[in-house]
């Protein structure tokens, strides 16, 4: 056996406009008000998974950016070691001459 939601509405005016939206869809007032609860919930939560998406886009972004900024240090650090190494070359060079 269903049982039936027991939703009370003290406000006379809210309960006629839940009554006529819930008839003008065709639907019971407790069918009504379940699917507005659920389309809120769901918006609710659409709202959160955009805003997800959107932070871990740019994390994704950030961490990128930090891999680029990263990598063109290890560049430059071998490029100064490769100098590095060149002039110590050039100076025992010099020192055996």
């Amino acid at each position: 056996m269903t049982k039936a939601i027991n939703l009370r509405f003290p406000d006379p005016t809210q309960r006629v406009a839940i009554e006529a939206a819930a008839k003008q869809e065709g639907v019971s007032r407790q069918d009504y008000i379940l699917s507005v609860a659920y389309a809120r919930a769901t918006a609710v939560e659409d709202r959160f998974l955009d805003a997800f998406r959107v932070s871990r886009s740019r994390s994704g972004d950030a961490f990128a950016e930090e891999a680029d900024t990263a990598g063109a240090g290890a560049q430059q650090r071998e490029a100064e070691l490769q100098a590095r190494c060149e002039l110590e070359e050039q100076q025992e060079r010099g020192y055996a001459a």
